[in-house]
């Protein structure tokens, strides 16, 4: 159900945003300039440089044997998830929501490695049974766990570095396969992704629109082996842990915790090739998918540069945010918000 866009201004903020802006996400001929760049950082919009690192040592050398030759039998730490679904919400048969974290496990990296392999191989009947792997620690890793392979990639992007007057506040690692995927979330980071092996699929969604997302507080969690079985996770939950405010609704299945304004939603959705790199914008929703390459798996590094906070977006933002929760109090929003909770309490855990 959509808002009546002549009496309800934050659905004339949406549909004047989309108005104005274009539907596809900016495809750029070459890398930018430092100058051109912040011309896109001022408009908070995405762009994507097609082979802008293709000549990259990284994605001419990053097969499974050098990656094993290089990494060695230095250990790595791994996400584990029954369903790929690390950092993402679950709602419980009586309509709980959970924000569950991965479990983590200390691998060496050509098990790992391995057993991503192995896994994409498998039917998909099998591999089901299967615990899903992921090295996506986020957390500057790519200096400190992947310090072997740092040589093959630049030390910053350096247009960005220029532009915003920083180095990199973290350059990470990411090696998964088809099954992983990153739920919608945003990062007060801007951007810079490079897809090294396989594809990247995201669906983006602009800052404006907080008010299709369903941020609401669920309690955090984490997936933990059971009690007696191998292998099996299930999800435990702290008693004292706190709640934090995450997006609910997915522009994927757009009739499930919907509110009155998730019909406005008009994602962008972008395909990254091996060699493409994508300039996401900090305080954009953000969901991801991935396929695989040759080999079975997918590989992406990233670098992460702080926002600035000074300026009128980041306390404009945050107006914004309080604008929707105080609008989530009022009886009519209340009313208009759709859940399709009859298909969630049928379903058990999402």
């Amino acid at each position: 159900m959509e808002r009546d866009t002549s009496s309800d201004p934050l659905a004339n903020l949406i549909t004047n945003y989309h108005e104005l802006n274009s539907s596809i996400v900016d495809e750029l001929p070459d890398i930018p300039s430092p100058l051109e760049f912040m011309r896109h950082v001022a408009k908070n919009r995405p762009f994507v440089v097609r082979g802008g690192a293709r000549d990259w040592p990284a994605c001419r050398k990053w097969n499974a044997a050098y990656l094993r030759k290089a990494m060695g039998n230095s250990t790595i730490k791994v996400a584990n998830t029954p369903l790929g679904n690390a950092d993402a919400i679950v709602e419980q048969e009586e309509g709980r929501l959970l924000f569950v974290e991965p479990h983590e496990t200390d691998e060496s990296f050509d098990d790992f490695l391995t057993y991503v392999q192995e896994d994409s191989a498998l039917p998909q009947d099998r591999a089901q049974s299967r615990n899903v792997k992921y090295a996506q620690t986020q957390n500057g890793n790519l200096p400190t766990e992947y310090s072997a392979l740092l040589h093959d990639v630049p030390l910053d992007i350096s247009f960005a570095t220029e532009a915003l007057q920083q180095p990199p506040d973290a350059q990470n690692f990411w090696l998964g396969n088809h099954r992983s995927t990153t739920a919608l979330h945003k990062d007060n980071y801007e951007n810079i992704y490079i897809q090294i092996i396989g594809q990247k699929h995201f669906v983006l969604l602009p800052p404006v629109e907080v008010a299709c997302v369903n941020e609401q507080p669920a309690t955090r969690a984490r997936y933990v082996p059971a009690s007696g079985e191998t292998g099996k996770l299930v999800i435990g939950v702290d008693g004292v842990a706190e709640a934090v405010p995450t997006p609910t609704w997915d522009p994927d299945e757009p009739s499930v915790r919907a509110t009155a304004y998730s019909g406005l939603s008009r994602p962008l959705r972008v395909t990254l090739d091996p060699g493409d790199m994508f300039y996401l914008p900090a305080m954009w929703y953000h969901k991801v998918s991935q396929s695989n390459g040759p080999e079975g798996y997918a590989v992406a590094v990233n670098f992460w540069y702080d926002m600035s906070f000074d300026g009128g977006f980041w306390v404009g933002n945050g107006f914004l945010r309080e604008i929707v929760e105080e609008g989530k109090k009022d009886v009519d929003y209340g009313e208009l918000v759709t859940g399709g909770n009859e298909e969630i309490e049928n379903s058990g855990e999402r």
